[in-house]
């Protein structure tokens, strides 16, 4: 190609490109055709009879459900509450009842509710449908946790470029300070959003900060310390990570029974997952399952700041030099010395050119994220 410059433009639509390709495939892969692959319900009563119904609900629905039984109601309650089933059917002439929790997901309520309405139309009655963990006034869909879930993971993976490329001078040990602050600047958003004003955390703010701050911590490191590796290919990888396999796989709109077995297994342990099903935990369902989703939160950010110690380690041993290194000493417009030689202009030259083409890129990746 002729025009160096339309190269270096066309290099640069690279990464768009990709990522327009990327988020496609990913939440059109992950939300345009939910469909129940294996939702576990419930069917309560004992006996013959009971376990003769579940299994009828059981051949006509196929793979879409799984199909237990349990003895009484408080039974099938605590099974939703603890969030092994999505739905439990009470069976009755006069007045079957499915009940719910939506707080543990909204869409998989629905689900429920439209596969046992049509076998409470065969037996003459309503259904009743009860809700015994509905998620709170101000977030009526349960989709709030979600939202919060996208700020603080575009507060976290944008600030990775302004810490990468604009501080690229700064040792990495500064940068992995800076990277704990923005951390804890970034959960405190979360925190103020989730709790003052929108209310969707009526009670354990702390506990929604503290989880916030773990999720946004182990984003950071992993980004900073991948930054001294990738370069300008940070921003697409971190969107990859924690935007194009992270929202889709959290559990935040659909539950990873309405999932394709793919997303359905990345919710098992991304941070995304733990993070919103920790929430969940902790506002809605009494801390139940809590413990193992905040373990998910420290096993990333344990895995970020190991990321980053390769980096340091990679830094200090020589093998890298950071590329802005040489505009950390003197002005861009500083006056070099009075060239001896043809030759050592020639150098002054090269060296001023490296200085402008390090200082332009630097922008280019800080403006190219942030438009992102």
């Amino acid at each position: 190609m002729r025009s160096p410059a339309l190269r270096h433009v066309l290099t640069h639509l690279i990464t768009p490109l990709l990522m327009c390709l990327g988020m496609g495939l990913a939440y059109m892969g992950a939300f345009v055709t939910p469909e129940p692959h294996h939702l576990p319900v419930a069917v309560v009563g004992a006996g013959p009879k009971a376990k003769v119904f579940a299994q009828t609900v059981k051949d006509t629905a196929g793979d879409k459900l799984d199909v237990r039984t349990v003895a009484t109601r408080a039974d099938a309650v605590r099974l939703l509450e603890s969030r092994d089933v999505t739905g439990a059917y009470v069976p009755s002439a006069k007045a079957p009842e499915l009940i719910v929790a939506s707080a543990a997901s909204d869409m998989g309520a629905t689900a429920v509710e439209k596969v046992f309405t049509p076998v409470a139309a065969e037996q003459g009655a309503p259904l009743k449908v009860t809700d015994v963990a509905a998620p709170a006034a101000d977030d009526p869909t349960g989709q709030g946790l979600f939202f919060l879930l996208i700020a603080v993971s575009i507060g976290s993976y944008a600030s990775v470029a302004a810490l990468g490329a604009a501080g690229a001078t700064l040792p990495l040990r500064i940068r992995a300070l800076l990277a704990l602050g923005v951390s804890a600047v970034v959960s405190g958003i979360g925190a103020l959003l989730a709790g003052p004003v929108f209310h969707l955390a009526h009670h354990d703010l702390a506990g929604v900060w503290g989880m916030a701050w773990l999720y946004s911590a182990g984003i950071l490191f992993i980004g900073v310390g991948l930054h001294t590796f990738l370069k300008r290919w940070t921003t697409l990888t971190m969107m990859v990570l924690f935007v194009m396999l992270n929202f889709t796989s959290s559990g935040g709109l659909f539950r990873p029974e309405l999932q394709n077995a793919f997303f359905g297994t990345l919710h098992a342990f991304w941070n995304g997952a733990g993070f919103v099903e920790g929430l969940r935990s902790l506002l809605y369902f009494g801390s139940d399952g809590l413990a193992r989703n905040v373990w998910t939160l420290v096993v990333w950010l344990v895995l970020g700041l190991s990321v980053t110690a390769v980096a340091g380690a990679f830094e200090r041993a020589g093998k890298h030099v950071p590329k802005h290194a040489a505009t950390a000493s003197q002005p861009a417009e500083a006056p070099l010395p009075e060239p001896a030689s043809g030759v050592d202009r020639a150098e002054e030259q090269e060296e001023r050119q490296t200085r402008r083409q390090a200082e332009a890129e630097a922008e280019e990746e800080v403006e190219e994220t942030v438009g992102v």
